[in-house]
């Protein structure tokens, strides 16, 4: 248990080069951990994982919830089972190391400070991730910080937390199941079909923007950019060269296999339920 008296400082805007990546499958599980969390807790903190890229950019991969008890300005995390998981995981993903941290919530608050210094002990320089689960507006506040100390002479005065840039990308896929997130009631989650078939959508109105941006371009609507130039080209080359009948065969065998997929799971889950149900009246006999 620590105490702190120190003041805490939040700026919306950083001079600091230093800037980070945050992967969907974090914001998913600092959202199961909101949604998990003990009643009478109020937010939810844990630690980042990741690694740091050739160009000082933080890559934030993984994620795990360490419990923890705040009592005004005093915090207790349990350090025991922050260690024990970061064992966990480093046997599985060795390469992966400890970034950061995260807290749910709409910006840093008192007891940060003392979170922060924990874990500057356990990494050089962490960032500070926070998370609005209350997606108002349907749209879910992510900011990143780091801490800088603010001193006068030898005496700190305050912990001075800086936001820094922060890149959410994600592939379409799991653009689904984020804006699903970001909803505050849903009647049903779409199943795969209709998720191909918003993915699809989604490309088509893609590829229309594209034809209009490259048209606008030949007839001098629109300045010509040789940086998107260099990208619709590596993209068109990345496309694998197959004739109209071909295309269609590749994606009829993909629906098939995954349609044998959802067919073998189903399987599955009547067969767990059935041996479930004989095993309770096994037991009640």
């Amino acid at each position: 248990m620590a105490t702190t008296e120190n003041t805490v400082l939040q700026f919306s805007q950083s001079s600091n080069t230093l800037s980070a990546k945050v992967h969907p499958l974090v914001i998913f599980n600092i959202c199961d951990c909101y949604v998990r969390r003990p009643d009478q807790a109020d937010r939810v903190i844990g630690t980042l994982l990741g690694s740091v890229l050739p160009d000082g950019t933080v890559d934030i991969r993984n994620s795990y919830a360490v419990p923890h008890n705040e009592f005004s300005d005093q915090v207790a995390l349990d350090i025991d089972y922050h260690h024990n998981m970061l064992s966990s995981h480093q046997k599985v993903n060795p390469k992966e190391v400890i970034v950061g941290w995260y807290s749910t919530g709409t910006g840093v608050t008192g007891g940060s400070a003392l979170i922060h210094e924990f874990y500057s002990r356990e990494v050089a320089n962490p960032i500070h991730l926070t998370v609005d689960t209350g997606f108002k507006n349907g749209e879910g506040t992510i900011k990143a910080y780091i801490s800088v100390n603010l001193s006068l002479g030898d005496r700190q005065l305050a912990a001075q937390f800086q936001e820094i840039p922060l890149d959410l990308r994600m592939v379409e896929a799991e653009r689904l199941g984020f804006d699903i997130l970001k909803r505050t009631s849903v009647d049903k989650l779409p199943n795969d079909l209709e998720g191909m078939e918003a993915s699809m959508e989604r490309l088509l109105a893609l590829i229309d923007d594209i034809y209009k941006y490259v048209d606008n371009v030949v007839e001098g609507h629109v300045e010509a950019d040789n940086t998107i130039g260099r990208f619709l080209a590596d993209t068109v080359a990345s496309l694998p060269k197959l004739s109209p009948a071909a295309f269609d065969k590749l994606m009829n065998d993909n629906v098939q296999d995954h349609l044998l997929l959802l067919y073998l799971s189903s399987i599955t889950r009547t067969q767990l339920s059935l041996a479930e149900k004989l095993n309770t009246a096994a037991q009640i006999l």
